[in-house]
């Protein structure tokens, strides 16, 4: 038992004894239930479950991980690192468009799932508002809850409404943003509530009281980054996402399409449109679908990693792993606006000035310094074991 003596040892202080080992605490245990399965980690969101589930398990939390798939795969990665693994159906049948809860909320419901979480008293973390249907379900009302958010979700719908060409998916944003901001008083049940970026957490903590900042988990535990020069300019993201579909045409349109500089552009799913844009310029290459691998590669080996954005939401993963793996960040200001990441990055507004600095950083080798500059910076803030430390602490 902790805390009991053994006989004191002979010619020894009568006050000096051994205390006996106790036995080995218990691992923690923890539910997580994702949005989406989480590997291939190759999207913003899914970036930052895998690793946090990577790094929970590192520190011996065993994981009970649910996953709604809608496309992906099921993964036997994932069993490397979760004690269980459970699948749901997500249910996107058009019906769903008609509760009053947002569509990316209603549409992961599963009583199979329900049934796991409330079986035992492991406490649950929630990926995201589409994930907590249940965060005040009667069920669950004895559990620790947390809730990750990854956006102020009905900001970033309205974002995706103001950029998105088609009537019908329009109407359809609108209204998710309206249920969404309703829906967002649920974040009241949980404990805690763990906001990925320090603007989210300031807009959060002015309604509730749970909220706390856990900065983004990532692929990158040290600064890769090559000294020296590349010769082409690097812009990647999901391209069937609006706001990087319009980053990527307003790269293309307006900063490259006078510029005798290379652009390369890869992602997901383009658009017809910017096929189109990127066909028409000898200047620019457009790789779509290519897998992490590549994606890294191109990172690694452009002399500029060009980064704009139109959406001040949340914090974008792949300035992260830019700057852990890449040179030069070219940006504007949305993209790293309140992330702590402003001295890193050159940020210019407009397409003109973009032009500039792509002219002007062509011909800038990338110095040890900088190296230097971004391990310093990146070091604590965006450890995952660090913060895989903060998230321990609150279920224990």
């Amino acid at each position: 038992m902790l805390g009991e003596r053994s006989e004191p040892i002979a010619g020894l202080s009568k006050d000096i004894y051994f205390l006996k080992f106790a036995p080995p605490m218990p691992h923690p245990r923890l539910h997580i239930v994702s949005f989406d399965v989480p590997f291939p980690p190759s999207y913003g969101g899914v970036i930052d479950v895998f690793y946090k589930i990577k790094a929970l398990h590192a520190l011996g939390v065993k994981i009970t991980l649910h996953c709604f798939h809608y496309g992906r795969e099921k993964s036997s990665e994932l069993e490397k690192y979760c004690e269980k693994v459970y699948y749901y159906s997500r249910r996107t049948s058009v019906f769903q468009l008609c509760s009053s809860e947002p569509f990316i909320v209603n549409s992961r419901k599963s009583e199979e799932m329900l049934n796991a979480l409330a079986a035992d008293d492991a406490p649950i973390l929630f990926e995201g508002l589409h994930c907590s249907a249940y965060v005040a379900h009667p069920a669950l009302k004895a559990k620790k809850k947390i809730v990750r958010t990854h956006n102020i979700e009905h900001d970033y719908y309205r974002a995706l409404a103001r950029v998105e060409k088609k009537w019908s998916k329009r109407q359809y944003f609108k209204r998710e943003a309206g249920k969404l901001e309703k829906f967002e008083a649920v974040l009241n049940h949980a404990q805690h509530v763990l906001a990925i970026s320090p603007a989210d957490a300031a807009d959060l903590s002015s309604r509730y009281k749970n909220v706390q900042h856990v900065m983004a988990f990532h692929a990158n535990e040290e600064v890769k980054s090559k000294p020296g020069i590349g010769d082409f300019a690097f812009y990647h993201g999901n391209l069937e996402v609006g706001e990087n579909n319009q980053a990527a045409l307003f790269l293309v349109n307006e900063v490259f399409r006078s510029l005798d500089y290379r652009l390369v552009i890869g992602g997901n799913n383009p658009s017809a449109e910017l096929r189109n844009a990127a066909a028409g310029m000898k200047n620019v290459t457009l790789k779509a679908n290519i897998n992490t691998t590549e994606i890294d590669e191109l990172i690694a080996n452009a002399q500029v990693n060009v980064l704009p954005t139109f959406q001040a939401t949340g914090i974008k993963l792949k300035l992260l792993v830019a700057l852990f793996n890449g040179r030069h960040c070219l940006v504007n200001a949305p993209m790293v606006a309140n992330t702590g990441l402003e001295s890193l990055c050159i940020i210019r507004e407009d397409a003109a000035s973009m032009r500039a600095e792509i002219q002007r950083l062509a011909t800038e080798p990338f110095t040890a310094e900088e190296i230097d500059k971004r391990r310093v910076a990146l070091a604590e803030r965006f450890s995952n074991k660090l913060n895989a430390e903060k998230i321990l602490k609150l279920i224990v």
